[in-house]
């Protein structure tokens, strides 16, 4: 690790308590031969910071419960212009590079993924490379975070509670971002779904609905806005809720409201992957410093928890090592 990125990191685990942190500058997207990664047809269009819809959902959650909308990093500068249009690129949703995440970390990573894909999502699953997304070629197939991150999460499910075998299999993700897992999870099984996909940021909400839409999985995986969440969850099953590095970034109340929701919907089991910050993901703390875990264990016990690599040194030298959690619900 540079001294830089030494220091980065040491001013972090302060600046994170007051809702700040140091983010390194990151390359615009660019494909592997160098050329900026086309736009699909119809997005620069679409994905605009002054498209109707976008404003439309703006408006409502600015009336909604301040709880959940009042943010600790998802300021609304933290999702540029320029992050709408290629919002797979290496920015807020998801950190490929910025990091100091380079090659040869993807090369370990999807080297380490094939060992451990008991579902052989590998060989299902394919990165394009559309929409910003960093990608790197190894052993003849591109990977990109987006893809590894999936696959490591689907299988740790899969250990967990057999989710290839389920019929019906419905899902909540919380802090969905743009659908990056939504996507991976119905594109793999068939008997999952619905998925919904639910977010505290107006701009999330816009992208995830443009991208499960983009992706054709619309008819089993749907973006929820959040005034419309309470509706949607009204007598249905949720077996699964998830939360992928969203809870990290929420203020205490925030947690507290969406844990509140989840209990009140009778929701089964609970996911949760948090930000690494200055433990590795080993503990459970919002970026301010919050302990999730008795908020958590109000309504959820442990059923499982380890390491995303099971490898030390991948845990060490892997992209954007963390721990994953497993709860199920209180009787």
């Amino acid at each position: 690790m540079t001294l830089i990125r030494r220091l980065g990191r040491a001013a972090n685990v302060t600046l994170r308590r007051f809702g700040y942190q140091v983010i390194a500058s990151a390359a615009k997207p660019e494909g592997r031969g160098g050329a900026p990664a086309p736009l699909p047809s119809g997005a620069a269009d679409y994905l605009r910071p002054d498209h109707p819809r976008l404003l439309e959902l703006e408006r409502a959650y600015a009336r909604f419960d301040s709880r959940a909308t009042t943010p600790l990093l998802w300021k609304r500068q933290h999702v540029s212009g320029y992050d709408l249009r290629y919002f797979r690129g290496d920015n807020a949703y998801v950190w490929q590079i910025r990091d100091g995440a380079s090659e040869i970390n993807y090369v370990l990573t999807a080297y380490y993924v094939k060992t451990i894909d008991a579902l052989g999502l590998l060989d299902k699953l394919q990165e394009d490379e559309l929409l910003g997304v960093h990608a790197f070629t190894v052993d003849g197939r591109i990977v990109s975070r987006d893809l590894l991150d999936s696959i490591v999460e689907i299988n740790f499910l899969q250990r967990q509670l057999a989710i290839s075998s389920r019929q019906g299999f419905t899902v909540l993700d919380v802090g969905a971002g743009y659908g990056r897992l939504a996507h991976r999870m119905v594109s793999a099984f068939p008997g999952i779904g619905p998925y919904f996909c639910a977010d505290a940021v107006a701009a999330s909400t816009f992208l995830c609905d443009y991208y499960l839409g983009f992706r054709g999985v619309a008819d089993r995986a749907r973006a929820i806005p959040l005034d419309r969440l309470e509706e949607t969850l009204a007598g249905r099953r949720i077996d699964l809720a998830i939360n992928v590095h969203s809870f990290s970034e929420c203020t205490r109340d925030a947690v507290e409201w969406w844990l509140e929701l989840l209990r009140r919907h009778e929701v089964g089991h609970l996911f949760v992957v948090p930000n690494p910050i200055d433990h590795g993901g080993e503990r459970l703390l919002t970026n301010e410093g919050v302990d999730m875990l008795p908020l958590i264990e109000r309504y959820y016990r442990l059923l499982a928890k380890s390491p995303k690599y099971a490898d030390p040194a991948l845990q060490r030298h892997g992209i954007q090592h963390t721990w994953h959690y497993l709860f199920e619900a209180k009787c």
